[in-house]
Protein backbone atom coordinates (compact mmCIF):
# COMPACT_ATOMS: atom_id res chain seq x y z
CA UNK A 1 0.00 0.00 0.00
CA UNK A 2 1.32 3.32 -1.03
CA UNK A 3 1.87 5.90 1.21
CA UNK A 4 -1.16 7.84 -0.51
CA UNK A 5 -3.58 5.11 -0.42
CA UNK A 6 -2.25 4.62 3.72
CA UNK A 7 -3.15 8.34 4.40
CA UNK A 8 -6.43 8.04 2.51
CA UNK A 9 -7.35 5.03 4.51
CA UNK A 10 -5.84 7.09 7.80
CA UNK A 11 -8.34 9.69 7.10
CA UNK A 12 -11.85 7.48 6.04
CA UNK A 13 -10.92 5.92 9.86
CA UNK A 14 -11.13 9.08 11.47
CA UNK A 15 -14.36 10.26 9.65
CA UNK A 16 -15.92 6.79 10.92
CA UNK A 17 -14.64 7.43 14.27
CA UNK A 18 -16.70 10.75 13.91
CA UNK A 19 -19.85 10.09 12.95
CA UNK A 20 -20.35 6.98 15.07
CA UNK A 21 -19.32 9.06 18.05
CA UNK A 22 -21.56 12.17 17.06
CA UNK A 23 -24.55 9.74 16.19
CA UNK A 24 -24.46 8.51 19.71
CA UNK A 25 -24.18 11.82 21.18
CA UNK A 26 -27.45 13.21 19.35
CA UNK A 27 -29.19 10.37 19.85
CA UNK A 28 -28.71 10.34 23.83
CA UNK A 29 -28.42 14.21 23.90
CA UNK A 30 -29.85 15.42 21.32
CA UNK A 31 -29.04 18.23 18.57
CA UNK A 32 -28.66 21.69 20.83
CA UNK A 33 -26.74 19.99 23.29
CA UNK A 34 -23.81 18.39 21.41
CA UNK A 35 -20.89 20.54 20.32
CA UNK A 36 -18.09 19.93 18.17
CA UNK A 37 -15.71 20.19 21.48
CA UNK A 38 -18.09 16.59 22.68
CA UNK A 39 -17.48 14.80 19.46
CA UNK A 40 -13.87 15.51 19.56
CA UNK A 41 -13.71 14.58 23.30
CA UNK A 42 -15.51 11.22 22.58
CA UNK A 43 -12.94 10.20 20.38
CA UNK A 44 -9.85 11.76 22.33
CA UNK A 45 -8.71 14.07 19.40
CA UNK A 46 -8.82 17.67 19.24
CA UNK A 47 -11.73 20.22 18.10
CA UNK A 48 -9.07 21.12 15.12
CA UNK A 49 -9.47 17.41 14.06
CA UNK A 50 -12.66 17.68 13.58
CA UNK A 51 -12.99 20.81 11.48
CA UNK A 52 -10.82 18.87 8.80
CA UNK A 53 -13.63 16.69 8.28
CA UNK A 54 -16.58 18.76 8.57
CA UNK A 55 -17.41 22.39 8.54
CA UNK A 56 -19.66 22.89 11.24
CA UNK A 57 -22.27 20.92 13.26
CA UNK A 58 -24.97 21.19 10.57
CA UNK A 59 -22.35 19.39 7.92
CA UNK A 60 -21.43 16.95 10.54
CA UNK A 61 -25.79 16.08 10.66
CA UNK A 62 -26.25 16.02 7.10
CA UNK A 63 -23.68 13.89 6.92
CA UNK A 64 -24.99 11.15 9.25
CA UNK A 65 -28.66 11.90 7.69
CA UNK A 66 -27.38 11.18 4.37
CA UNK A 67 -25.60 8.02 5.51
CA UNK A 68 -28.11 6.56 7.53
CA UNK A 69 -31.20 7.27 5.64
CA UNK A 70 -28.88 5.58 3.01
CA UNK A 71 -29.47 2.44 4.55
CA UNK A 72 -32.90 2.75 4.75
CA UNK A 73 -33.19 3.50 1.11
CA UNK A 74 -30.93 0.48 0.41
CA UNK A 75 -33.44 -1.92 2.89
CA UNK A 76 -36.50 -0.71 0.53
CA UNK A 77 -34.74 -0.53 -3.05
CA UNK A 78 -33.16 -4.37 -2.06
CA UNK A 79 -35.99 -6.19 -3.27
CA UNK A 80 -38.28 -5.85 -6.21
CA UNK A 81 -40.95 -4.55 -4.91
CA UNK A 82 -44.35 -7.54 -5.38
CA UNK A 83 -47.11 -6.23 -8.27
CA UNK A 84 -49.80 -6.73 -5.44
CA UNK A 85 -49.12 -3.38 -3.97
CA UNK A 86 -50.49 -4.48 0.09
CA UNK A 87 -47.97 -6.92 0.09
CA UNK A 88 -45.52 -4.27 -1.22
CA UNK A 89 -46.33 -1.98 1.34
CA UNK A 90 -46.05 -5.02 4.23
CA UNK A 91 -42.51 -5.62 2.81
CA UNK A 92 -41.71 -1.82 3.40
CA UNK A 93 -43.03 -2.12 7.04
CA UNK A 94 -41.02 -5.07 7.82
CA UNK A 95 -37.84 -3.84 6.23
CA UNK A 96 -37.80 -0.39 8.35
CA UNK A 97 -38.67 -2.35 11.59
CA UNK A 98 -36.04 -4.55 10.14
CA UNK A 99 -33.23 -1.70 10.20
CA UNK A 100 -34.64 -0.59 13.32
CA UNK A 101 -34.33 -3.55 15.50
CA UNK A 102 -30.91 -4.82 14.31
CA UNK A 103 -29.32 -0.82 14.39
CA UNK A 104 -31.18 0.82 17.39
CA UNK A 105 -28.36 3.42 17.29
CA UNK A 106 -28.83 4.41 13.91
CA UNK A 107 -32.84 4.55 14.24
CA UNK A 108 -32.72 6.65 17.38
CA UNK A 109 -30.50 9.35 15.53
CA UNK A 110 -32.73 9.36 12.59
CA UNK A 111 -36.34 9.30 14.25
CA UNK A 112 -35.83 9.92 17.77
CA UNK A 113 -33.20 12.99 17.65
CA UNK A 114 -34.09 16.30 18.17
CA UNK A 115 -32.26 18.49 15.21
CA UNK A 116 -32.26 22.25 14.38
CA UNK A 117 -36.25 23.22 13.70
CA UNK A 118 -35.00 24.78 10.27
CA UNK A 119 -33.28 21.68 8.65
CA UNK A 120 -35.71 20.38 5.47
CA UNK A 121 -34.53 17.59 3.30
CA UNK A 122 -33.77 18.29 -0.21
CA UNK A 123 -35.47 16.03 -2.90
CA UNK A 124 -32.45 14.25 -3.34
CA UNK A 125 -32.22 13.38 0.24
CA UNK A 126 -32.19 9.58 0.58
CA UNK A 127 -34.89 10.28 3.93
CA UNK A 128 -37.02 11.91 1.47
CA UNK A 129 -36.32 9.47 -1.22
CA UNK A 130 -37.43 6.37 1.27
CA UNK A 131 -40.87 8.17 1.89
CA UNK A 132 -41.34 8.56 -1.76
CA UNK A 133 -40.59 4.60 -1.81
CA UNK A 134 -43.82 4.09 0.69
CA UNK A 135 -45.90 6.80 -0.98
CA UNK A 136 -45.84 4.79 -4.63
CA UNK A 137 -47.13 2.16 -3.00
CA UNK A 138 -50.05 3.81 -1.64
CA UNK A 139 -50.61 5.15 -4.36
CA UNK A 140 -50.74 2.07 -6.44
CA UNK A 141 -52.98 0.70 -3.98
CA UNK A 142 -55.08 3.65 -4.16
CA UNK A 143 -55.03 3.47 -7.98
CA UNK A 144 -55.93 0.13 -8.21
CA UNK A 145 -58.39 -0.01 -5.66
CA UNK A 146 -56.99 -1.97 -3.20
CA UNK A 147 -57.16 1.17 -0.82
CA UNK A 148 -60.10 3.27 -0.88
CA UNK A 149 -59.77 6.63 -1.82
CA UNK A 150 -57.31 8.66 -0.21
CA UNK A 151 -54.59 11.23 -0.24
CA UNK A 152 -51.52 9.31 -0.68
CA UNK A 153 -48.93 11.40 1.39
CA UNK A 154 -51.61 11.72 4.33
CA UNK A 155 -52.38 7.30 4.12
CA UNK A 156 -48.15 7.20 3.74
CA UNK A 157 -47.84 9.20 6.74
CA UNK A 158 -50.34 7.53 9.48
CA UNK A 159 -48.57 3.79 7.86
CA UNK A 160 -45.04 4.90 8.64
CA UNK A 161 -46.19 6.47 11.96
CA UNK A 162 -47.91 3.13 13.54
CA UNK A 163 -44.74 1.56 12.06
CA UNK A 164 -42.51 3.60 13.81
CA UNK A 165 -44.20 3.06 17.29
CA UNK A 166 -43.64 0.07 17.45
CA UNK A 167 -40.36 0.24 16.63
CA UNK A 168 -39.51 3.07 19.38
CA UNK A 169 -40.91 0.76 21.68
CA UNK A 170 -39.25 -2.44 20.90
CA UNK A 171 -35.50 -0.32 20.69
CA UNK A 172 -37.06 1.45 24.12
CA UNK A 173 -38.36 -0.68 26.54
CA UNK A 174 -36.46 -3.74 28.57
CA UNK A 175 -37.08 -7.14 26.30
CA UNK A 176 -38.50 -8.58 29.94
CA UNK A 177 -41.10 -5.74 29.64
CA UNK A 178 -42.06 -5.59 25.97
CA UNK A 179 -43.49 -6.85 23.97
CA UNK A 180 -45.24 -9.71 24.90
CA UNK A 181 -45.93 -11.14 21.89
CA UNK A 182 -42.41 -12.10 19.61
CA UNK A 183 -41.38 -9.22 18.45
CA UNK A 184 -41.96 -10.04 14.97
CA UNK A 185 -45.64 -10.65 15.44
CA UNK A 186 -45.86 -7.05 17.16
CA UNK A 187 -45.06 -5.95 13.57
CA UNK A 188 -46.83 -7.96 11.25
CA UNK A 189 -49.42 -7.33 13.15
CA UNK A 190 -49.02 -3.09 13.27
CA UNK A 191 -48.00 -3.44 9.81
CA UNK A 192 -51.48 -5.60 9.27
CA UNK A 193 -53.56 -3.19 11.44
CA UNK A 194 -52.41 0.10 9.35
CA UNK A 195 -53.22 -1.89 6.32
CA UNK A 196 -56.82 -2.70 7.84
CA UNK A 197 -57.56 1.10 8.22
CA UNK A 198 -57.26 2.32 4.46
CA UNK A 199 -58.56 -0.76 2.94
CA UNK A 200 -62.35 -0.26 0.60
CA UNK A 201 -65.64 -0.56 3.05
CA UNK A 202 -67.85 -3.12 2.24
CA UNK A 203 -72.02 -2.82 2.32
Amino acid sequence: MGVTERREREREEVRRKILDAARDLFATHGYDHVTMRAVADAIEYSPTAIYHHFEDKDDLVRALCNEDFGRLLHAFQNEAPPADPIEWIRQLGRAYARLGIETPNYYRFMFMTPLRPDYTPGPDDPGQQSFEVLRAAVAKAIETDAFRPGEPDTVAQVLWAGIHGAVALLITLRPDCWPRPPAHDLVDQTIDAGIRAFLPTTS
